[in-house]
């Protein structure tokens, strides 16, 4: 039984030419899910599946680099005949569905269901779609944000969505097989810790027991390749560069 991850995404804060924000497709079990919805990951989640066909959606933060193609996606579903069989659940922080909402001047959320079936995120948080486990874990951020768990036969993805150095976060990627973890910053600022240097990132894997680390949205401050070689250097383990459109299996 295979789990699989697929990156639709890795910019931050914006999308740049043939590389959209945070998006990724995870598969495993007899299920597919669409994991942050950052500009442009719609658009590369059609390459490789067909969204109607998606077992759900997953939204670390509600911040417009991991979210904002929901709105597109939601075009698609009710307008642009890619309609799902049912309505797509939605695991997101509490105010997903208003803020949709609020793109048609709607103060109701209820015209959105059915395309979308919201489920409130929080700390613990477990959904299971097929023989696909998805926990979520609270971490340090500058909204309301989580981290995702995904477990399917024995293997276990983990992946950080935006997080600060933090315990959570590292129990989060306790002996995972593949750690996607971002990398944003050069280096912290004095009293912020909302997100993490490669350095960070390389600790993180090393301290939960990763088994490889994948590094993601890095910021405009650094090159993946150089984000990629200081958090190996901190890890001491394999460690390689997200990319868009490559496809792992765990």
């Amino acid at each position: 039984m295979t789990l699989s991850l697929t990156v639709l995404g890795t910019a931050s804060p914006h999308p740049e030419p043939g590389r959209p924000c945070s998006g990724h497709l995870v598969r495993g079990g007899g299920a597919e899910v669409w994991v942050d919805a950052g500009p442009g990951t719609f658009a590369e989640l059609q390459r490789h599946t067909e969204p109607a066909r998606l077992s759900a959606i997953w939204i670390s933060h509600l911040h417009a680099d991991h979210s904002a193609d929901l709105l597109p996606a939601l075009y698609a579903f009710a307008y642009g005949g890619l309609t799902p069989e049912a309505p797509i659940p939605v695991y997101a922080p509490a105010d997903c569905a208003r803020r949709l909402a609020g793109f048609f001047g709607r103060p109701d959320t209820g015209f959105l269901t059915g395309v979308f079936s919201f489920g409130t995120l929080y700390d613990g948080h477990t959904a299971r779609h097929g023989e696909l486990l998805l926990t979520s874990r609270a971490v340090r951020h500058d909204t309301e944000a989580y981290g995702l768990r995904a477990e399917c036969g024995g293997r276990v993805l983990a992946y950080s969505g935006d997080s600060g150095p933090c315990a959570a976060l590292t129990g989060l990627a306790r002996d995972a097989d593949l750690f996607l973890c971002e990398a944003d910053i050069d280096e912290h600022r004095e009293g912020e810790q909302v997100h993490l240097t490669p350095e960070d990132a390389g600790n993180t894997a090393r301290a939960a027991g990763a088994r490889r680390l994948l590094v993601t949205h890095v910021g405009p401050t650094l090159s993946p390749e150089e984000a990629t070689a200081r958090a190996a250097a901190a890890f001491g383990g394999p460690a390689a560069t997200a990319r868009e459109g490559r496809s792992t299996s765990l």
